[in-house]
């Protein structure tokens, strides 16, 4: 079946199979910044994308359920010419090292700051519940995201 829906930003329009997860239907149409399916149940959240501004990993979402909605993967919020803040304070501090979770994590910040733009430490750690990283330890990480409120302040002031 045809799918229409808004990535990151755009009308595309893919073919779905019968219970082809999104994550799937995704990497298959080359939109290999989605990581994951590793676990297949959404427990890792490597494979996170924003529906609709809410973080859910893609593994479980049938592809045919994101009709007429808003998907924003990794690539939808900055590039490496105007990385976001997140993007930017993420790679500043050392929260990335092999990077297999980071699209995911910064996409459920991104959905944090969309609705808290002053999150506490543990709102951030809250946040952050959803997804495995081995190689961090999560110091980085949040401290990142704290950099990156920062940052998104003095944007807003510039």
């Amino acid at each position: 079946m045809k799918i229409k829906f808004k990535l990151n930003g755009e009308f595309v329009e893919f073919d779905a199979y019968p219970g082809e997860s999104l994550f799937e239907l995704l990497r298959r149409n080359g939109h290999t910044e989605v990581k994951g399916n590793n676990c297949k149940t959404g427990e890792c959240g490597a494979c996170t994308i924003l529906l609709d501004g809410v973080p859910v990993p893609s593994c479980t979402i049938l592809a045919g359920r994101v009709k007429d909605r808003s998907v924003i993967t990794i690539k939808g919020i900055g590039d490496m010419e105007k990385p976001h803040p997140l993007q930017r304070s993420f790679v500043e501090e050392g929260a990335v090292q092999c990077g297999y979770c980071i699209p995911g994590i910064i996409l459920s910040m991104k959905a944090l700051l969309d609705e808290n733009p002053n999150p506490t430490r543990d709102d951030i750690k809250k946040a952050l519940s959803g997804h495995f990283c081995r190689c961090t330890g999560y110091v980085q990480q949040i401290e990142a995201v704290e950099k990156a409120i920062k940052l998104l302040k003095e944007e807003e002031n510039a």
